[in-house]
């Protein structure tokens, strides 16, 4: 099939620039945009979250000094790759934030275990890394997000060598003695949760994900104090926000005490930052994550993996369930929390990675990067997505086959996590350096539909309202932002539609504004010739 992306910008479009912006209409040829720098910044919104974040297992992404382990320098010298700070340049996959896997020191390669928070893993680099990846990430306008898992930490923290030494001692006024949740010898053993013995004791510390992480009491003022502490840390630094592993596990199995520590806990963030970005990992379904928008926003599972309305409407789907369902998902969020926003994922580090059900070679890539890119809220792409990378647990049942080595293709010498069976033949399509140089590769789309979103900045903040086209497949919705309204279709099938846009009471849209997808678009006076797997944004 013939891959295509035609971006046409409009006189319309130009009309709702900024003062000072300049230049004029203009059509582009096909696989070509027709976007200058200038004239995509006029239509940039103002700073926010509304953002295209790429999640980086730091391990695994790239290494700069020949460990074999991926480190904070090697995502600077990756910067270019990633957003090399020019719309106009074309070069970059120009995503607008970072998320990093934990960087803090920990024993394990995931981090998710943590030794120390205010140190920076030597794996990783230092601190003056980090400070430098922060100040470069700022000067080019993209956000970085730390992940940040405080329901458990190392055995190795001091912070638990000093709880075992207060109860070991007798110590009862060490502010140290409760900062774990536990249980004493002789008492009943809270139901449904595990615990572990601390030698030298008549405690059981909980450790609901591994023996080896206890889990902090968080009914202490200490504990909530000394968590707080990290994140003002980091913010104070010029991290712009966190990721929260776990989120729901800070009280086992009491959503409600866990909402209630993340109001607490995110209201005092943002006496430092007001704007600071936020998300949650609440891995459940819907009538759960709606619980904790009232304090913070959450990733949204019933859209992600090989079972969500993504993947489900990629491979053929009715794209009217998709959309129907985000409208409702939408107005419900919002009605919670007025600074709600969606955030969809299609796979990241704890999930297989989608290439294994969403393969280029038929489109099905494609159209799932169109639906929730061309998407309002807040995307996030798992490193190496961008290029067909795969990897799942398989027969090993090792999460290290879906934290693949980033498959650059050149001279790095990072390496697969420790346990990784996944075999090397079957990575990826072609490396990021092939791939950058093809027009027509998986990366090179990825990178369109991004410019293609931050060229029509209604998709992301707008209010969503979803189309209802009955009898077809075909679906979308528009989505009104500062005085301007964008209307987005998505042809998930393999036949081309017709669409008489005036019968659909669409005839407002008098601009085919961007096309992308397997095939192409036309507009024909109030016909829209949507090819097969393509979608379009009309103004």
């Amino acid at each position: 099939m013939k891959k295509t992306v035609v971006l046409f910008l409009s006189l319309v479009l130009l009309l709702g620039c900024l003062a000072g912006c300049k230049g004029g209409s203009k059509q582009a040829k096909s696989g070509e945009l027709a976007l200058t720098g200038e004239e995509l910044a006029c239509n940039q919104p103002t700073a926010d979250n509304y953002r295209v974040f790429y999640e980086i297992f730091v391990g695994s992404f790239s290494d700069s000094d020949g460990d074999g382990v991926g480190d904070l320098r090697g995502i600077i010298n990756r910067m270019d790759y990633l957003n090399d700070g020019d719309d106009n340049s074309g070069k970059s996959l120009g995503v607008e934030g970072l998320w990093l896997t934990p960087i803090f020191a920990s024993n394990s390669y995931h981090k998710y275990d943590i030794n120390d928070y205010y140190s920076v893993d030597p794996a990783f680099g230092t601190m003056e890394d980090l400070k430098e990846l922060v100040a470069l990430c700022h000067a080019r306008n993209v956000k970085v997000i730390l992940d940040l898992p405080i329901n458990h930490t190392a055995r190795m923290n001091q912070w638990y060598g000093n709880f075992v030494s207060a109860h070991r001692q007798g110590r009862t006024d060490d502010p140290y003695f409760d900062f774990y949740s536990y249980y004493t010898s002789g008492e009943p053993a809270p139901a449904g949760r595990s615990y572990a013995a601390v030698s030298g004791t008549d405690i059981y510390v909980e450790c609901n994900f591994d023996q080896g992480m206890p889990e902090p009491n968080f009914d202490s003022d200490f504990v909530r104090q000394t968590m707080l502490d990290v994140a003002k840390y980091y913010l104070d630094l010029g991290i712009d926000g966190f990721r929260f592993d776990a989120a729901k596990y800070i009280y086992f199995g009491d959503n409600e005490k866990c909402v209630e520590f993340w109001k607490w806990y995110i209201g005092e963030l943002r006496r430092i930052n007001p704007e600071i970005y936020t998300v949650a990992e609440v891995w459940d379904g819907d009538g759960i994550t709606d619980l904790y928008y009232p304090a913070l926003n959450c990733f949204n599972f019933t859209t992600s993996q090989t079972s969500g309305l993504i993947a489900q409407t990629a491979q053929g789907g009715d794209v009217n369930r998709f959309t129907a369902y985000l409208n409702h998902y939408i107005s419900r969020i919002t009605s919670l929390n007025p600074d709600a926003m969606y955030l969809p994922f299609i796979a990241n580090h704890d999930t297989d990675r989608c290439a294994g059900y969403l393969p280029s070679f038929n489109g099905r890539a494609q159209m799932a990067a169109n639906l929730y890119l061309l998407c309002p809220g807040s995307p996030f792409l798992y490193y190496g997505e961008e290029l067909g990378m795969a990897g799942s647990r398989g027969s090993a049942q090792t999460d290290a086959n879906r934290r693949l080595a980033m498959v650059w293709g050149d001279d790095d010498t990072i390496k697969d996590p420790t346990g990784t069976t996944y075999p090397a033949s079957s990575r990826a399509n072609a490396p990021a350096n092939e791939q950058a140089a093809d027009p027509d590769s998986l990366y090179t789309y990825y990178k369109k539909v991004i410019m293609i979103r931050k060229a029509n900045p209604e998709i992301a903040r707008g209010a969503y309202s979803a189309l209802s086209l009955p009898g077809t497949k075909v679906g979308g919705f528009t989505a009104a932002w500062n005085g301007s309204t964008v209307c987005v279709l998505h042809n998930t099938t393999t036949d081309e539609q017709r669409l008489d846009l005036k019968a659909l009471g669409l005839d407002r849209f008098t601009v085919l504004n961007a096309a992308v997808g397997m095939n192409d678009a036309k507009l024909d006076g109030t016909t829209l010739i949507l090819g097969a797997q393509t979608s379009a944004v009309l103004r």
